[in-house]
């Protein structure tokens, strides 16, 4: 399953989920401060990026898969929806950070691997360097 797809699946389903307990959830002034005990119980077992995909290497898709850099980061757009993922394709090599994006919907996983087919080093290296926009 692409990552895109996971990232869409979680997204939909905790609005799904929190939508109509929200209004159950303790309030302080009118501020909702979390959720419901029902709500928790579907939280906690839902997909996690953190523990799924950051700081996770990411492999080429050759006969002899080589990594190719980590994941550090992933964008959401201001729509909401999952775009991109940053990978630092120097993490593991001793290098100066060389951080790329890199639309989701490229990666694939793979049991516990995560591939971004036709990557190697030189090609992400290759690419522009990502920087975060300066705060306003």
């Amino acid at each position: 399953m692409s990552i895109t797809k996971k990232l869409v699946i979680a997204a939909a389903l905790s609005g799904a989920v929190l939508a109509p307990s929200l209004s159950m959830a303790q309030t302080a002034g009118g501020t909702v401060l979390g959720v419901s005990e029902t709500v928790l119980a579907d939280v906690v077992s839902g997909w996690s990026v953190k523990r799924t995909i950051l700081n996770k290497a990411v492999y080429n898709n050759d006969a002899k898969p080589a990594k190719v850099g980590k994941i550090e980061d992933v964008i959401i757009a201001p729509t909401g929806s999952v775009s991109y993922a940053i990978i630092n394709s120097s993490a593991f090599m001793g290098l100066s950070n060389h951080r790329v994006a890199i639309p989701v919907e490229q990666f694939k996983i793979e049991g516990d691997r995560i591939t971004l087919p036709g990557a190697t080093k030189d090609a992400l290296r290759a690419m522009p360097v990502f920087q975060y926009a300066k705060k306003k």
